[in-house]
Order: C-alpha cells, then structure tokens, then sequence
C-alpha cells in the first residue's frame, strides 16, 4: 500500500485520539479520565462536596434539588487554573546485538494559557410559598487546554504522536432547571443540558511502517502535522436529584447525571511528509464525523448542620462520587467525504473507511470532605463565611492506556476558600485549591497506545507511544459574586 495513504490515515486518526481530550473536553465538569478537577468556586472550597447541602446556583451542576433553597438571584464566578505536566518518553529498542533496551528521551513540559473558567447562572422563585424554581446556567469544565513544543533543540518532540496543541478549544454546558419544595424538608430536581462548542488539536503521526521496511521507525521525514476542528458540538445530557431533611440537623442528598453523547461534524486538514513517496498524492474533502459517549455521574452526600449560638454556625458535609467512565469505551470516527488520489498502490480515488479507536477507560471514585464556618466574629456588620475541603479520586485511565494527551493519575485535592457578604443582597467568594496528581510510570513493554493504522484489511504493528513517566500538578484561582433579591 502507498505511504502517502498511509500517513493521511494517519492523520484522521488523530480525530480519536485527539477528541478524547474533550470531556474540554470530555466537555462536562468530569474531574477524573479528561478534566482535572470539579467546579466552581464556592464547591470547590468545600473539595467538592456539595451535594446534600447545596443550596446556590452552584447547584446547577452538583445536584438540582439544591435550586430549591437558591430563591431569586444571579451567580457569576470565574477561575483560573495554571496546568503544568512533565514527561519522559520511553520506548524498547532491540540493539545491534539483540539485546532490549530501554531509550529515554528528554523531558518535555506542557502548559495552559491564562483562561477564565465561568459559571454564569440565574434563577427565579415563585408560587404561593415559594416552592418552585427555574434556573438557567452557562458553565465550563475545568479542564487543562495543554500545549506542548513541536520541537526541542530543532529535533522533533518525543510526545508529539499524542498531542502538540489544543489551542482555541472552547466547549460549555448549557442548562435549563426546575427544582420543586413540597415540604420544608424535602427537595426535588432536574436539569435539561447541552454541552456547546468546537475542539481543536494539532497532533503529530507518523507515516513510517513497521520491521522498518522503508525507514527507521518514527523518521521524522514520514511525520505528518494534523490540524483538527470538531464542531459545532451540540451533545444533549441532563440531571436530576433529591435532597431531605432527616433531622434538623442532617441533610441527605442524591444526585445523577446522565451522560453527554457526542455526535459532531470535523474537519481535518494535514502537512503531509516531506518523504519521497510523498510528492504527487493529494487529498479531496476533509469532512467527517466523531462518535463517543461521556459517563453518567453518581452522586450521594450527608450534610450535618448546627447553629454554635452568637451568629456562628458550621456545616460538614461528607460525599461520595462515581463517574462511569467504562462507558467510553471507544471513539468512532467516520469520514464523510475525504478521497485519496494518484497515491502508489492504492486505487485512484481511495475511499477512507470507519474508524473505530479503543479507550478502554475505568470507573472512577472520588471521596470528599467539606466543612463550612460562619460568623459575625471578623467583621461584625458583615457574615463572613470560611470553606476547607478534601477531595480523593482515583484515576479513571488504566496506566498502560495514559497518555500526554489524556494524562489523569490519582488525586489529591485540597480547597480553601471564603465568602464575605458585603451588603444584605450581595456574596463575595474566593477559592483556591491545589491538585496534586501522583506521578506514573508507563513500562514501554505494557504500554497499548500504538501508532494509529485504521486501514482494514492491512495492519500494520507500530511500536505503542505511550511509555515513560508522567506527573502533573495545578492550582486553581477563582473568585465570584452572587446577588440575591
């Protein structure tokens, strides 16, 4: 078969592999698998746990039933997080004597740039006692938008076959809300979402065949630069939850999230090789279609409250959270209109067939602290709100399938934040939190994710891409304002 075929294949794989960042996205605030952390900023001063006592706008995304205790308002916060990763590439290489080695590379480092993550919610209350409310919400996950150099030192980046660049990725969820409160100790909500926006990445593939037939592996003379756009997405979703009274004391809440399937348009343009067999082949069309579903969510809280007497009072609230990220099993991509001419060996025009990408991911849990003091005691005219928070997850990624382009670990995070509530209508919120994620080493021999060849019928064995160590780390800045009326 043509080389030059070969490499535009390639290269449309990088619509997999590349789109599996999404969940930004995996575009909803999925912490594990594809984002970094949960959202928002009162929320995340508490770790995360905010599902039995929600009681804001941050309730849209937590648990709707929370929509009930919001009344009529307006909430707007933004965030910042500064995503910084390492990696050194491995990979098995059989010497002149037959002997497997290991070769490392030089380490790379990937960095976000300074964008404000938002919530921007409103809501409305009404009815003869208040009981019902309608809300509506604009909100972004907190995800990393990496980029790493396509080059080091003028030779090529040993990550570049998972990701140069997700540069100019934009997604958000849009949501409308009702929350119904029958009786004073009991809540009832749901949520109709959708997940909005475009994706893009640039990510490198490489063209050069295996048992080197024609070339070393991974010569960069076969490298071809792919540019991807996926959009406009448009994914529907939605949730719903509950939360009681058991005690005047003690708040029990529940909450699920149903999962986000995606099914957008792409295009996809590439740099082919700069190889000989390249020269004359060309491309007609650059349409295609991706497929993936996002994972359901499970959400279950226990909020204990008491008043301490002078104004003061504390909240502690206990949660558990599973995102099902077994069902993302794989990423289905589909060209529309992408024919392939003149290329040696193949038949003029060559039509590209389904792909269909394996990501084999795995549930997720996440264990979660929060506490919440108030008090008149700092400034006596004005409430003063402190938050502290813990947040345990497990990485939804096997390590044999972890890559610089979807790089997720077991996770420590630690929040604090505060509020002030300057006038009797108005909150101020802070929050800064620190995500530390433990670092992985990927051995070259266990590793799984190949060089991509989606021609069926011809397989070709590449050497997987994914070895080596990884580690991360982020903090997170935000501050928000909520007006009540």
């Amino acid at each position: 078969m043509g080389l030059k075929g070969l490499s535009f294949l390639l290269a449309l794989a990088s619509v997999a592999t590349s789109v599996a960042s999404l969940v930004g996205s995996e575009g909803t605030a999925h912490a594990a698998g594809l984002y970094t952390s949960d959202r928002g900023v009162r929320p995340l001063g508490r770790g995360g746990a905010f599902v039995a006592g929600a009681d804001d706008l941050g309730a849209i995304w937590y648990n709707p039933a929370g929509l009930a205790d919001a009344g009529s308002g307006l909430l707007a916060d933004f965030s910042w997080m500064n995503f910084s990763a390492e990696y050194t590439r491995q990979t098995q290489v059989v010497d002149a004597n037959g002997t497997l080695r290991n070769y490392s590379y030089p380490k790379v480092k990937g960095t976000t740039p300074f964008l404000p993550i938002p919530t921007i919610a409103g809501s409305y209350n009404f009815g003869s006692e208040k009981q019902y409310t309608l809300a509506f919400g604009v909100f972004a996950p907190y995800s990393s938008i990496a980029s790493y150099p396509l080059t080091i030192d003028g030779q090529p980046s040993p990550q570049r076959y998972s990701l140069v660049s997700l540069d100019g990725s934009m997604l958000a969820v849009v949501g409308g809300y009702f929350a119904w409160k029958p009786t004073e100790r009991f809540r009832i909500g749901f949520g109709v979402q959708t997940l909005v926006g475009t994706f893009k990445s640039k990510v490198v593939f490489s063209a050069s065949p295996s048992d080197r037939l024609i070339s070393s592996p991974e010569d960069p003379q076969y490298d071809a630069l792919s540019q991807l756009s996926v959009g406009p997405i448009i994914a529907p979703s939605g949730n719903l939850g509950v939360i009681g009274e058991v005690t005047k004391n003690i708040r029990l809440g529940a909450s699920f999230q149903l999962p986000f399937w995606v099914n957008a348009p792409a295009t996809i343009q590439v740099r082919l090789p700069t190889a000989a067999p390249f020269d004359k082949a060309y491309q007609d069309g650059e349409d295609a279609r991706v497929k993936f579903m996002l994972p359901p969510i499970l959400r279950l809280g226990a909020e204990y409250r008491t008043d301490l007497g002078n104004e003061n009072s504390i909240r502690v609230e206990g949660s558990y959270v599973r995102e099902f990220w077994s069902v993302h099993e794989s990423i289905d991509i589909r060209s529309e209109n992408i024919r392939l001419y003149d290329i040696t060996g193949f038949p003029s025009p060559f039509g590209v067939a389904p792909i269909s990408m394996p990501r084999n991911f795995q549930d997720s849990n996440s264990f979660r602290l929060g506490a919440e003091y108030s008090t008149r005691a700092l400034f006596p005219s004005n409430r003063t709100d402190f938050r502290l928070g813990l947040n345990y997850e497990t990485s939804a990624i096997p390590r044999e399938w972890v890559t610089a382009l979807t790089y997720d670990a077991n996770k420590l995070t630690i929040g604090a934040g505060g509020s002030v509530h300057v006038a009797p209508h108005w909150r101020m919120d802070a929050v800064a939190a620190l995500v530390m994620l433990g670092s992985t080493t990927v051995d070259p021999s266990e590793a799984m994710v190949p060089r991509v060849n989606p021609v069926k019928g011809n397989p070709t064995q590449t050497e997987a891409i994914n070895g080596g160590d990884y580690s991360a780390h982020a903090l997170i800045l935000g501050v928000g304002a909520q007006y009540t009326f």
